[in-house]
């Protein structure tokens, strides 16, 4: 196996690895040292079953598991789907294309700002791996943008360092896609889909290793202790500096890619498929530093949330 740097500061090609086999320690060891030193991690060809996908990501740590209602498949769904993985993409139910400018496909659309995936919850999240089952043409768009947040955080100016850190980042999910341009207010039914109250996170976390990282993205929409003008202020300028094109790597999928990131020390954004032709189905895994295989809904509801819902 070798690796490939695919951007000047982060993000890399692992060539020769074979996931149809459970991993050996020497794969593992490789792209824990690789996923520590780049944050994001291509492996191409990866044309595996949802099961080989889980044995692989079980490697590197327990699953968090979907947080949906009971499973499509038992209401006579055309599609078949994993209970263990997210299922993202532009495919309903039923399989068919779900178009962009429907209002089915709105609350996906807050994905297109930068964040970082379970920031809105308080499991211990590690990374995220996602497989293009399917994917448009490289012509037609819907690449993936990742920003490299330790780089950011290393580039801010020592004053600005010592400002911030020990500041608590305020995440809230139905903040966050309101921001991200998401019209109405949540209802029940909204939030049954996704029942996450607000949560706090450093804003400044250690990564493995002791390198620093900022703890942002699209979720984060506030600062404890400060109001909310001040506090999203603070959070939007740090957002934009974290999101220049100096930062940026873009993946342009090819099918079967698997890419891994580090939640804890990059973003990533999701760039819109317009066009309602091509049909796209991608499937993520998401491991957790530590504890059981669960939901968030259910971790939390365990540790005494509070659902505002409710």
């Amino acid at each position: 196996m070798e690796l490939r740097q695919l951007h000047d500061l982060f993000a890399a090609e692992l060539i020769g690895a074979d996931l149809t086999a459970p991993p050996s320690a020497e794969l593992t060891q490789q792209v824990e040292e690789a996923m520590q030193r780049y944050g994001v991690l291509v492996i191409r060809g990866a044309d595996i079953t949802d099961a080989q996908q889980k044995t692989f990501s079980r490697a590197f740590g327990p699953l968090e598991l979907p947080s949906r209602s009971p499973s499509p498949q038992q209401h006579g769904s055309a599609r078949a789907f994993d209970p263990d993985i997210f299922h993202a993409g532009n495919l309903g139910p039923d399989g068919k294309i779900v178009p962009y400018a429907s209002e089915k496909a709105a609350l996906a659309k807050g994905a297109e700002r930068f964040h970082t995936d379970s920031s809105f919850h308080s499991m211990p999240t590690k990374w995220s791996l996602l497989r293009g089952v399917l994917v448009p043409p490289l012509s037609a768009g819907g690449d993936t943008l990742f920003s490299d947040a330790r780089a950011a955080w290393d580039d801010l100016p020592p004053e600005k360092q010592r400002e911030i850190e020990g500041l608590i980042g305020l995440h809230d999910f139905w903040e966050g896609r309101r921001l991200a341009g998401l019209k109405g207010k949540v209802t029940p039914e909204m939030f049954r889909i996704a029942p996450f109250p607000m949560v706090k996170h450093p804003l400044v976390r250690s990564m493995p290793g002791g390198r620093k990282t900022l703890f942002i993205g699209g979720h984060c929409i506030g600062i404890e202790g400060m109001d909310n003008p001040a506090g999203l202020t603070l959070v939007e300028e740090l957002y934009a500096h974290a999101t220049q094109d100096k930062y940026i790597y873009r993946h342009k999928w090819q099918p079967h890619d698997l890419v891994i990131w580090d939640n804890r020390g990059t973003m990533h954004a999701a760039t819109p498929l317009t066009s309602d032709e091509w049909p796209r189905d991608m499937r993520r895994t998401t491991v957790n530093e530590s504890g059981p295989e669960t939901s968030a809904r259910r971790w939390m509801d365990e540790r005494g949330f509070v659902n505002p819902a409710a």
